[in-house]
């Protein structure tokens, strides 16, 4: 394994001391009608105890969302103070980037030697989400009204773009898709067969039970305290036998079909950065070390969001000199089969040998917490092959792309994989 100097070199992710709750599509589960900020926060010691860590050995707390939501104003002082331990810490939102983003500030935390050990918490409910009422002078309504989810998923603010009219270069999310998708010629039977393998991936690794160890069932209950259900699968997740059941599927725009894309879920999902020596105290595996390798960022030309990750991870290979062989894992945020179309084409890489536990575009996206997970199962793939250098990277509203590269060390392989990926 090549030698890369950590950007973060005092900064580590304890390994195991993670996880959080299924992700429930939309509407089809008891978080729906809870507020999911405190939900979130409450259950973070219910995860972390699971891995043998009281939160009191915390001493900052980074908590991440996208979606406003109940007392919002008050951050993560608040949600420490929901999950029974009353500490300092900030909040960050950067759409689907979010999850990424806490993880990378709370390990600059413990790098400034600012604190020890921080939790990351993120979390999001596309369920039952807010309006806004907005008075603004500068428009021709002087009151503008925002539904969260659907109104920004279908409006560009920067580029004033809006609704679904492909003809007319118009940015939804889906717009966006197969923008990219003319641009880098893709074939509608290769992402046809990219996304049965995707959700082929996911129910192997179900039935495995290689996702019991980070995800858990949750009881949701009422301010009173009484239940009103029980979270234990990611519900909404389509069932796909054959290659024709999806290609039977209309096109909503070039190349993207309903087995080809994400759909809107809630959940949460946690994790702690520390220092090397709290890293082995708290982690039930210490011999397992994990450090952030590099981060990038990138923002593309407008409507073209599915292209910009593969910008981002390309920064990174030029700036490490890792070459996409080096890495063990490959995991991605992919609303779209697109996404991973557009990359494995421009990198030469074998989109088979991508997110081989699963990803959102068939599990759900409930935006704070999803970058979370896929770090988790790219970091749990890598121990699992024995170390080296995982890849994680996503695309976020704005066109922007972010990635980020993770080494491990110390493990030893206990499952069977392939490392490496090109074609």
């Amino acid at each position: 394994m090549k030698n890369i100097t950590p950007i973060y070199p005092d900064a580590f992710i304890p390994y195991g001391t993670w996880g959080g709750s299924w992700f429930p599509a939309w509407h089809t589960s008891a978080l729906a009608e809870v507020d999911i900020a405190r939900f979130a926060a409450e259950a973070m010691p219910l995860v972390l105890s699971k891995k043998g860590v009281p939160v009191s050995e915390l001493d900052y707390l980074v908590t991440g969302s996208t979606i406003p939501w109940l007392y919002k104003f008050w951050g993560s002082p608040y949600l420490s103070h929901s999950l029974g331990h009353r500490l300092p810490g900030f909040h960050v939102e950067q759409a689907c980037a979010t999850g990424l983003q806490a993880v990378v500030k709370a390990a600059a935390q413990v790098q400034s030697g600012s604190h020890k050990v921080v939790g990351v918490l993120t979390f999001d409910k596309t369920s039952n989400s807010p309006a806004g009422v907005f008075p603004n002078q500068g428009t021709y309504r002087r009151t503008e009204v925002i539904s969260d989810i659907w109104d920004n998923f279908g409006y560009d603010p920067s580029t004033g773009q809006s609704g679904f009219n492909p003809a007319k270069g118009e940015t939804s999310m889906i717009a966006c898709a197969g923008r990219a998708a003319r641009k880098y010629k893709l074939d509608i039977n290769e992402v046809a067969e990219l996304s049965l393998w995707r959700y082929q991936q996911y129910y192997e690794a179900k039935k495995s039970g290689a996702l019991n160890n980070i995800l858990f069932p949750m009881k949701v209950l009422d301010g009173r305290g009484q239940p009103l259900g029980e979270v234990t699968d990611d519900y909404g997740v389509r069932q796909y036998t054959s290659l024709e059941q999806v290609k039977a599927e209309r096109q909503l725009d070039t190349c993207v079909i309903a087995a080809g894309q994400t759909h809107a879920s809630d959940g949460m999902f946690t994790a702690l950065v520390t220092t090397a020596e709290k890293a082995r105290q708290l982690s039930r595996k210490p011999e397992i070390s994990i450090q952030f390798v590099a981060t990038a960022e990138y923002r593309t030309e407008a409507g073209l969001m599915p292209e910009a990750p593969t910008f981002a991870v390309q920064q990174i290979l030029a700036r490490t000199g890792l070459k996409m062989s080096d890495f063990v894992a490959v995991y991605d945020h992919n609303p779209f089969a697109v996404n991973d179309a557009v990359f494995a084409k421009s990198l030469g890489w074998d989109w088979r040998n991508m997110n081989n536990t699963g990803c959102p575009m068939v599990y759900g996206h409930p935006q704070g917490p999803t970058l979370m997970r896929v770090i988790v199962e790219a970091l749990e793939r890598t121990v699992k092959l024995g170390g080296g250098y995982a890849l994680v990277f996503g695309c976020a509203a704005g066109d922007v792309g972010i990635a980020a590269a993770f080494r491990v060390q110390g493990a030893k392989a206990t499952g069977k994989g392939r490392r490496g990926g090109k074609k």
